[in-house]
């Protein structure tokens, strides 16, 4: 057989007629009548048994008011891409890799890296395949083959940060636009923020109070990047506080209880907003780290401490309401936070996906469905906060 005449497997195309046909709220039988077929080839197209001829393209995408590309794309068939390894894996393993495009920079970073579940569902971008020519001190060069459309790879945001809801913004990234997704990397509000700095990723998270005027973010911010460099956006305020075992048999009631013989905690990491928290709940009632058991014990996010916990393998840790309250566990408040978004400006005008998700993170449905997961107030969801202090703006 001609290569000519071999079929293109359905599995090696991207198909989004289902998605683009449910975004402009029609029925399978309404796009059949527009299209002048069946409601039972609209069905098989959709899910793989029928592959349209040009001419049945043609005229779905004329019904949509799209391309035909914008419906069926070739999924990358080992197209080899190069980037920036992000952190050293064992040079003899090929290992599954997350790919973005931030800038001018592609950056590759392992997925497991996303933590034991989370490594097993979302899916690589691509498999390393090893280093390559351009490697200099700590830049190490790698080639990557690709498992997917590099388009798709150039639409992916990449966000760090702790707050678990970001995986559903990514949820709702998706059903505006099938080619967009969001990858959330776990780490404390330093580290995310100098990961944005570096360009290793397209947005950081962060909760971070100055001691002495008791403001969220913007101090810190204006200490450590340059006006108009950031645009920050504030996501939701939370509340954040001591997460302890379901139904509190140890009878936790204050941070002076974590001193007790028979109770042990699992911390954050330093420079997490978590961690601050902790330290200066200490501070105030007298106690130090060597006091509380279990203080060096680190995991680097919120679900994991809430994990130890409801496990039994620990009695106490910081972290949010709104996981305590998924894994059924007691929660002692102690303050209430913002959280802000920090986005390089000028990605807000040139990346593809970006302004999708900034309307994503205000629309009225996201903001419902994470109130609902208890403990955020989105009433100053989408406030923009601004870096230059009073003199600047005046003087700019």
């Amino acid at each position: 057989m001609s290569e000519k005449s071999k079929a293109e497997p359905s599995s090696n195309i991207e198909n989004r007629l289902k998605s683009l046909r449910t975004a402009k709220g029609l029925s399978q039988g309404d796009l059949a009548q527009m299209a002048g077929l069946t409601r039972q080839a609209v069905y098989a197209i959709e899910t793989g048994r029928y592959l349209p001829t040009t001419p049945v393209a043609l005229r779905l995408a004329k019904s949509l008011q799209c391309r035909v590309e914008d419906m069926f794309s070739l999924i990358s068939d080992g197209e080899v891409i190069e980037g920036e390894l992000i952190r050293p894996v064992p040079a003899d393993e090929r290992v599954r890799v997350k790919v973005a495009k931030i800038a001018d920079r592609t950056v590759v970073r392992p997925v497991s890296e996303l933590g034991d579940v989370l490594s097993l569902t979302v899916p690589a971008d691509g498999l390393l395949l090893g280093s390559a020519a351009g490697s200099r001190r700590g830049v190490q060069r790698v080639k990557v083959e690709l498992l997917r459309d590099h388009r798709f790879v150039e639409d992916e945001i990449v966000v760090a940060g702790c707050d678990p809801a970001i995986f559903l913004v990514g949820e709702y990234v998706r059903r505006r636009n099938e080619r967009s997704s969001v990858v959330g990397w776990t780490m404390g509000s330093v580290a995310a923020l100098e990961a944005v700095k570096r360009r290793e990723v397209h947005v950081a998270g962060l909760h971070v109070q100055d001691v002495q005027s008791g403001e969220w973010n913007v101090p810190y911010l204006r200490k450590h990047v340059g006006p108009g460099e950031f645009t920050v956006m504030t996501f939701a305020r939370w509340e954040a506080g001591l997460m302890v075992q379901g139904g509190n048999p140890k009878r936790i009631k204050e941070i002076a209880d974590l001193e007790r013989k028979n109770v042990a905690i699992v911390n954050r990491e330093s420079g997490s907003g978590a961690r601050e928290l902790l330290d200066r709940r200490l501070r105030g009632t007298g106690l130090g780290p060597r006091t509380v058991r279990g203080y060096d014990l680190i995991v680097t996010s919120h679900v994991e401490v809430a994990r130890r916990i409801a496990t039994g393998s620990v009695d106490a840790g910081i972290g949010l309401r709104s996981v305590a309250k998924l894994y059924g566990l007691h929660f002692i408040p102690l303050q209430d936070e913002r959280y802000d978004l920090v986005i390089p400006t000028r990605l807000l005008a040139k990346h593809p996906s970006l302004s999708i998700f900034v309307d994503i993170v205000v629309s009225r449905a996201f903001r419902s469905e994470i109130e609902a997961l208890g403990g955020y107030d989105t009433r100053e969801t989408g406030t923009i906060r601004e870096l230059r202090r009073a003199a600047e703006h005046s003087s700019a």
